[in-house]
C-alpha cells in the first residue's frame, strides 16, 4: 500500500485515542487503516485521494452504489423540510406501503434503526404472540450485537447442540438457557430440537443465506413445515438478503414465506433504517392500545422511522424496482466468481465460491462449505491474507469476508478486480 499522508496518520493516531481506533467490530491492520473520505458510485476514495474499487459497500448498504443521485436528491429535500418529528410523516407511511407491497410475509411493519434492535423486536415480538420462552438460532447465523443473538455466531469452536457458546464477555450466562442451536442446513438435527422442547419454542430464527451459506435443496421447505407443525414461529432474518437477493427478498428468491421478517441495510440506501414485518395478528401485539389490557411487545425508538431515512429508502426502493435491476446485480458477480476461480486455477490455489448473486465469499478449501463447522475446517488464516493483500492492490473490503456487489459495479471494475486478484493471489502463493 502507497504511503499515507501526515494528514492520515494523524487522524488515525486521533481515532486510536478519541474512538479505540473504529467506530466498531471492523478493523484493519495498521499498516492498511485507512480513513475513507467520500464514496461515489463503486468507488470510495480516502483521505489522501487514493481509489479503491468498494466490496464492503458500509456492511452492505449501498445495493444501488455511493451517493446515487435520486438518494441524494431525495434526502436534500427532505432535509430541508425537517430531519425528525418521532410521530407520523408522509416518507415512513409511503416507504412501509412500499415494504409491505414487496415483502411476501408482510401485512403490517414497524420500524427501527438497526438490524440489531429489528432481530431483537422480532424475538420479543414471538415471545409475546406465543407466550413461550425459547428460541432456537443456527450455528454460524448473525442477527445483530444484542445478548440473545450473540449465541454461536462467530465461536472459534463448534456448538454442542443445542447448547449455545456466548460470542462476548458481558452477555449474563441466565440468557443462555433461552437460546438453543442447530446446525445449518441440517433439518434432522432441527426436528429433534424442535420435538424436545416442543410447545417451549418461540421461534426459529435464521438467514435464509446464512452469511454466504446457501440453503441446501428443501431445506427452507422442511423448515417452514416443521414450524406449522409445532405452532412455532419462524423469522427470517433478511438485514442482508432483503431487496439484495431479488425485490422480494429471499422469500421471493427461495419460495418460502415466513411469518416474520427483519430487515435493514438496503431498504434505506445507506441511512439508519431497519423494519421488522408480518402477519398483521402477530404485529399487532406491538399495538401500545393494548398496554395493561393485552400482551404488548413493547417497541420504541427516538428515530423509528424518521423522514430523512425513509426518503431515502422511497428513492433506494424505486430504483431497484426498475426493469432490468436484479439482471445486473446477478451478471457482474457471476463475472466475478468466475475469474476469481480462473486466477485460483491459475496459481495452484483451491478455493469456494460460496453466496448468491451480489453477496459472496471466497472459502480456501477442497468443497463449498455447507454449515458453520465446514467454515472453520477452511483455511480462514488464507483467506484473510488474500483479502488484505487485495486491500494493497486497491480494493476496499472486509479481509476473508463476504464481498458486496452494488448496481454501481460494471465490466471496468470487473477487469480492474481480477487484475487485483490476480496480483493478490500472486503474493499469496508466493
Amino acid at each position: 500500500m502507497a504511503q499515507r499522508s501526515e494528514r492520515q496518520m494523524q487522524q488515525l493516531e486521533l481515532a486510536e485515542q478519541v474512538m479505540g481506533g473504529c467506530p466498531g467490530g471492523f478493523r484493519l491492520p495498521p499498516d492498511q487503516a485507512i480513513v475513507v473520505q467520500r464514496g461515489l458510485g463503486s468507488k470510495v476514495w480516502d483521505i489522501d485521494g487514493r481509489e479503491f474499487i468498494d466490496y464492503l459497500l458500509g456492511s452492505g448498504p449501498m445495493l444501488i452504489g455511493h451517493a446515487h443521485p435520486a438518494v441524494v436528491e431525495a434526502v436534500q429535500h427532505q432535509a430541508s423540510l425537517g430531519s425528525t418529528f418521532y410521530t407520523l410523516n408522509e416518507p415512513a407511511i409511503e416507504l412501509a406501503d412500499r415494504l409491505v407491497s414487496a415483502i411476501p410475509c408482510a401485512q403490517s411493519v414497524k420500524y427501527v434503526s438497526t438490524g440489531t434492535e429489528a432481530t431483537l423486536h422480532a424475538l420479543r415480538i414471538a415471545r409475546t404472540f406465543t407466550g413461550r420462552p425459547l428460541i432456537l438460532k443456527f450455528e454460524g447465523g448473525f442477527h445483530g450485537v444484542h445478548d440473545y443473538s450473540m449465541m454461536s455466531s462467530m465461536s472459534p469452536r463448534q456448538t454442542e447442540y443445542p447448547k449455545p457458546i456466548p460470542d462476548s464477555h458481558g452477555i449474563p450466562a441466565a440468557l443462555e438457557a433461552d437460546v438453543l442451536v442447530s446446525r445449518w442446513n441440517d433439518i434432522e438435527m432441527t426436528e429433534r430440537i424442535l420435538t424436545e422442547y416442543h410447545g417451549k419454542i418461540a421461534a426459529v430464527i435464521c438467514e435464509p443465506l446464512q452469511r454466504a451459506l446457501i440453503p441446501a435443496p428443501g431445506f427452507m421447505q422442511a423448515l417452514r413445515e416443521l414450524t406449522l407443525r409445532s405452532d412455532t414461529l419462524l423469522i427470517f432474518d433478511e438485514i442482508v438478503t432483503g431487496f439484495r437477493l431479488a425485490y422480494g427478498g429471499a422469500q421471493e428468491k427461495y419460495g418460502v414465506v415466513p411469518d416474520l421478517a427483519t430487515y435493514g441495510k438496503a431498504i434505506a440506501g445507506g441511512y439508519p433504517l431497519a423494519a421488522i414485518g408480518g402477519r398483521r395478528e402477530i404485529m399487532d401485539v406491538t399495538r401500545p392500545e393494548r398496554r395493561g389490557k393485552e400482551p404488548l411487545a413493547h417497541l420504541g425508538g427516538t428515530m423509528n422511522g424518521n423522514p430523512l431515512a425513509a426518503s431515502a429508502g422511497l428513492a433506494t426502493l424505486n430504483i431497484l424496482n426498475q426493469d432490468g435491476v436484479y439482471e445486473q446485480l446477478y451478471r457482474i458477480p457471476e463475472l466475478l466468481k468466475q475469474g476469481l476461480r480462473d486466477i485460483a486455477e491459475k496459481h495452484g490455489e483451491t478455493i469456494q465460491i460460496a453466496g448468491e448473486g451480489p453477496v459472496f465469499q471466497i472459502f480456501f478449501t477442497d468443497a463449498e462449505p455447507g454449515d458453520y463447522p465446514a467454515v472453520l475446517q477452511s483455511d480462514r488464516a488464507r483467506a484473510r491474507q488474500f483479502g488484505l493483500n487485495l486491500i494493497d492492490e486497491g480494493l476496499f473490503l472486509n479481509p476473508g469476508e463476504k464481498f458486496y456487489v452494488s448496481l454501481a459495479h460494471d465490466e471496468d471494475d470487473v477487469q480492474k478486480t481480477l487484475e487485483a486478484a490476480d496480483a493478490a493471489m500472486s503474493r499469496l502463493s508466493a
